[in-house]
């Protein structure tokens, strides 16, 4: 099993390229299943991820062509087209779903064109339950029959689906895209209350407009959808990925650093922003991205709380905690949106941090210097946090499990090490 060597101490210094969003690639993968045309995406990140959502698609009878993946440039340049012309499977089988959380939002759209879908539950990450009950309300609103048997979803719609309004008891943004996707082919009207407002709620929002849907109130937390027969197919360009602006914000702060991050929009990273200005860190707009730099004195110490968009985003909360073990003063770190967000503090603290969590807060008290040492990534932002302190870190630092990271950043070392870090693989053996 893989593993990565940083050896701290060294700030950043350089130009870091952002790649499309994967939180907003997977749904919108998904969401050729709706329609019988090519879907094209362009701007498509090469992560694990991405390559599970394919061989889930592909599983369904999805065909599935990847455009410029042989060439040196970046995402900008890659594109997919997808096009589900005939679904020769409705079941999404466990060995493919357990892999990853997002493979659920297949439900949607295949029960909205096919009448019928057998969905596994999902896996992902270990950060929490993050239950797919407000999938199922919402989809059984829609008149959707729903039993869970043998680990399975087992959804039937033999009538079609039918608008209702449907008032989710609180943010979700996996059930807010499932349902965005099922309703665009429901008959009548769909009013979704409480709905996410994340900018990759938004793009597969913009995206199902392109493709012939009538949706309304994008990008608010009441969105109306009225149903049409059929979708046709679209080209859409994925948006920049928000988390991996912020983690390399991130990285350049907690280094000290100065770093221009290129192909990527301050707009949904604000809030993170912010609160490193709070700290200390410079945060500029450029021609070409965003420019952040971190040369004089310490980091101070600000408080954070994880809220749904447009607040601190949960999947920056393990990096900010990392940031902020290197910081002056204490930092009160609150994590409101998954409950079981905190297993890289064991990780952290055996570099020297020291952090203290009282249910679902963490005090950070910050110290003067963190040291390497052997760690283990537990998910995949967890594995970033510990990147992160690698850098800062005096001495080696080995992280162990790095398999999550491949899930949601490509291309980290090469990145990082454009910019000056001392960082490198060793796969199997390596010494």
């Amino acid at each position: 099993m893989d593993k990565i060597r940083i050896r701290g101490n060294r700030p950043l210094s350089g130009k870091i390229a952002i790649g499309g969003a994967k939180n907003a690639a997977l749904p919108l993968m998904m969401a050729s299943l709706l329609t019988d045309a090519t879907l094209t995406l362009a701007n498509i990140p090469y992560l694990a991820d991405i390559t599970t959502s394919a061989n889930l698609l592909i599983q369904h009878g999805v065909s599935v062509k990847w455009r410029g993946f042989r060439a040196k440039a970046g995402p900008e340049g890659r594109s997919v087209e997808l096009t589900a012309d005939t679904i020769s499977s409705t079941e999404a089988p466990y060995d493919l779903v357990r892999k990853m959380r997002a493979s659920v939002l297949v439900l949607g759209p295949l029960l909205a064109r096919c009448r019928e879908a057998r969905v596994s539950l999902p896996g992902g990450c270990a950060i929490g339950t993050r239950p797919v009950d407000l999938h199922i309300k919402g989809l059984e609103r829609l008149g959707a029959e729903i039993d869970l048997a043998g680990g399975y979803i087992q959804a039937r719609a033999p009538h079609g689906l039918k608008g209702a309004e449907i008032v989710f008891p609180q943010v979700s943004v996996g059930a807010t895209e499932n349902l965005l996707m099922a309703a665009s082919l429901a008959e009548g009207e769909t009013v979704l209350v409480n709905a996410a407002r994340e900018p990759e709620v938004v793009d597969l929002a913009n995206c199902l407009v392109a493709m012939g849907a009538q949706i309304e109130g994008i990008g608010s937390d009441r969105v109306k959808i009225t149903g049409v027969e059929r979708l046709h197919g679209a080209n859409h360009s994925i948006i920049p990925d928000r988390i991996e602006t912020g983690t390399y914000l991130m990285a350049a702060a907690i280094t000290g650093g100065d770093v221009e991050l290129l192909n990527t929009l301050y707009e949904p990273i604000a809030a993170v922003a912010r609160i490193l200005e709070g700290a200390g860190v410079e945060v500029t707009t450029t021609e070409t991205g965003i420019r952040v730099r971190r040369e004089n004195g310490r980091l101070l110490g600000v408080d954070v709380m994880t809220e749904p968009f447009p607040g601190f985003p949960t999947d920056l909360q393990a990096q900010m905690m990392a940031l902020m073990a290197t910081a002056e003063g204490a930092a009160m770190i609150t994590e409101t949106i998954f409950e079981n967000r905190f297993m890289h503090v064991p990780e952290l603290c055996r570099m020297g941090a020291n952090i203290n969590v009282h249910g679902a807060s963490a005090m950070v008290r910050g110290v003067g210097q963190l040291t390497g040492a052997p760690v283990m990534a537990t998910d995949l932002r967890a594995s970033v946090s510990l990147v992160l302190a690698g850098l800062a870190a005096k001495g080696e630092t080995i992280i162990n499990r790095v398999y999550h990271l491949d899930r949601g950043y490509e291309r980290l070392e090469d990145k990082l090490s454009a910019c000056g870090a001392e960082i490198e693989r060793l796969g199997d053996g390596s010494e």
